[in-house]
């Protein structure tokens, strides 16, 4: 992937049509990123013949094709420069690798994401904010985000990987190197209607759950009390928690406006579910 030295807002301009007045301007020189960062940042989110990925900023393709060619993944680049996406396209034919990826020149805030499983980018760190919204809108909860120096502001990391590279000096000046991993959560805030265990809640019970991005908090109402929720954690769609001063842990999967799972004490592992709004 290559990133401009000085990207300027002509990189995030919707693509120019023949009859607009204001042309799309140069981005400025570029020079590739390192391709131990390629390796490691698709390494770090676990990237495989299973995977469809998009990289926002694709540059000369790097980080799509050792995506197709190393780990077998599919997937499209999206980059602003005619050039770099021709050369880009050149290299997938001659790698035998353009029936599994492809480089596009469009404007990555109107690129449909929905398709992606992981998400690569190296892209100026109010541009990699801008594009929160559209990530939460688009992509399906447990997909990868993977960000090569820029954090998505108030997102918690999944991973984060700092390391020096002598190769990041003409880039950015500094040896310094960051990769963050993010997965995209599903969306949980709200009341739910539960059925637990007998042991659990004799009667029907409820969940009401207050969420911001990754961070998920909240009560449940069992037989008529209110019991407060501990070490909850939201990976993707995977939802676990335990109830305060009890034992067990429940996990489960959230499916739109339904989670389904299990509660395990010690040996016992018994089902529960739950229905938003219900």
């Amino acid at each position: 992937m290559i990133r401009a030295l000085a990207i300027g807002l002509a990189l995030f301009l919707p693509a120019v049509q023949a009859e607009d007045l204001n042309p799309v301007k140069d981005a400025g020189p570029y020079v590739p990123s390192p391709q131990s960062v390629v390796a490691d940042m698709l390494r770090y989110a676990e990237v495989g013949p299973q995977d469809f990925l998009i990289d926002l900023g694709s540059g000369d393709g790097r980080i799509v094709l050792t995506a197709a060619k190393v780990f077998g993944a599919r997937g499209f680049g999206v980059e602003i420069k005619d050039e770099l996406v021709r050369k880009s396209n050149e290299a997938a034919k001659r790698e035998g690798l353009a029936d599994r990826v492809k480089f596009l020149k469009q404007d990555l805030f109107k690129t449909d994401l929905s398709q992606a499983t992981v998400i690569t980018m190296y892209l100026l760190p109010d541009t990699v904010n801008l594009l929160k919204d559209k990530f939460l809108k688009e992509l399906r909860p447990g997909t990868r985000i993977v960000s090569h120096d820029y954090p998505l502001t108030g997102w918690i990391p999944e991973k984060y990987l700092q390391m020096d590279l002598e190769d990041k000096i003409k880039i950015s000046g500094v040896t310094t190197t960051l990769i963050y991993l993010y997965v995209v959560p599903a969306r949980v805030e709200g009341r739910w209607k539960a059925q637990m265990p007998p042991a659990v809640s004799r009667q029907p019970a409820t969940l009401s759950l207050r969420q911001q991005l990754t961070r998920v908090s909240g009560s449940a109402r069992l037989d008529g009390k209110e019991v407060p929720l501990e070490d909850i954690k939201l990976r993707g769609d995977k939802l676990t928690f335990k109830l305060s001063g009890r034992r067990g842990e429940f996990s489960g999967q959230v499916k739109g406006r339904s989670i389904d799972g299990f509660v395990e004490t010690g040996r016992t592992k018994a089902p529960w579910s739950a229905t938003l709004g219900g």
